[in-house]
């Protein structure tokens, strides 16, 4: 008797129920590792990167309100423009500036990320209000009479 006579057929389909069974659990785990590599190595650094660059423009608004501010005379208007960073991360954002009790803030933020920078010397003194997007050029205007 041959070899080939001798073989058993069901080795065959053995061999390709393996094959397919562990093709299955590693194609599995490819898309378990594919959406943990999305959110560890993509969207925290991003979210981190995010957080930064908003405190860093916070505190070029609050900088830009209170030279206003020191600048600003007793009777009549001054008005500066400036511009911001388009988008962080390729997204655009929202600025804001609030009332939180005593203190005004510059509120930088998108979606969950956002950043509270204090306006610092004028707080008590002066109230902030207003709120612009990242596009274009911006304005802060003061007014002596309160308007």
């Amino acid at each position: 008797m041959s070899p080939a006579e001798r073989a058993d057929p069901s080795d065959g389909v053995t061999n390709l129920v393996e094959y397919i069974s562990i093709t299955g659990i590693l194609l599995a785990l490819l898309v378990v590792v594919l959406f943990a590599v999305n959110s560890v190595f993509m969207q925290g650094p991003a979210d981190t990167l995010s957080y930064y660059a908003f405190t860093d423009i916070g505190n070029g608004v609050s900088v830009r309100i209170v030279d206003l501010y020191v600048l600003a005379p007793n009777e009549g208007n001054i008005t500066t423009k400036f511009d911001l960073p388009d988008d962080v991360a390729g997204q655009d954002y929202f600025v804001r500036a609030a009332a939180t009790g005593v203190d005004q803030v510059i509120v930088v933020e998108r979606g969950d990320i956002s950043s509270r920078i204090n306006i610092a010397g004028i707080g008590a003194t002066k109230g902030v209000t207003g709120n612009t997007t990242s596009r274009g050029w911006n304005v802060i205007t003061y007014n002596s009479g309160g308007f």
